[in-house]
């Protein structure tokens, strides 16, 4: 990370005592001393308005859009530009799981031989990091517009949720268990909410609206009760 010029190292849930031994490369010691530890994907992630995961693809059906890493690395630098993005990497043994891939947006991958996809994670880190870093100049201007954080998506999703639970939507429809819709709930909601790349404004704006209708499906609700 300190060879690219990547300072800012989150970690979730690390194993404490090889966290806290572990050494730095020369010159690199304040980066691993000042990393932050969250106890929660959700938490490390809030602030960020993009959120990439990283993903070998071995034996999986990615329900995100992939995307190599030459055309991932373009992506991220320009929305470097108006926010903060997070890039994801898992255990070298088992990687991401489906739960952490329904906080990405979409997810990258190194374009390895087919016959050999896992990489080491210091490698893989190191690969995605030196293509990030090597053409910065050729970055594209700022968007106007700022994207919505992950804490705020992650509102969204809740409230969303809540009022699909409270309308009947969810038990009748997202519940039903198809082939296709395996995934629990939260998860395929979650996905859906990143899909639609909000910006600051529409976010704030579609909070305001499912609190509405929330409260009012809740005042009808009690509403009834009473009669």
């Amino acid at each position: 990370m300190s060879n690219f010029g990547f300072l800012h190292l989150r970690v979730v849930n690390p194993f404490e005592l090889s966290f806290r031994e572990a050494r730095s490369a020369v010159g690199a010691a304040p980066l691993l001393t000042q990393a932050e530890e969250f106890k929660s994907l959700e938490r490390a992630v809030a602030d960020c308005s993009l959120v990439v995961g990283t993903t070998a693809l071995s034996r999986r059906d990615p329900q995100h859009p992939v995307r190599n890493l030459l055309q991932g690395a373009r992506l991220i630098r320009k929305r470097l530009c108006t926010g903060r993005v997070a890039l994801l990497f898992g255990s070298e043994k088992r990687g991401l799981s489906n739960e952490d891939f329904s906080h990405c947006h979409w997810l990258m991958q190194v374009p390895t031989r087919q016959e050999h996809r896992s990489m080491n994670l210091g490698q893989a880190v190191a690969v995605c990091l030196y293509e990030l870093a090597r053409d910065v100049k050729s970055t594209l201007a700022g968007e106007k517009s700022a994207f919505a954080a992950a804490g705020d998506l992650e509102r969204i999703t809740s409230l969303l949720l809540e009022t699909l639970e409270a309308s009947g939507y969810l038990e009748t429809h997202l519940r039903s268990s198809t082939p296709r819709s395996a995934a629990p709930a939260e998860e395929r909601i979650r996905r859906f909410i990143r899909r639609l790349s909000l910006s600051e404004a529409d976010a704030e704006l579609l909070l305001g609206m499912l609190r509405q209708i929330l409260w009012k499906l809740q005042t009808s609700e009690e509403r009834k009760e009473k009669e």
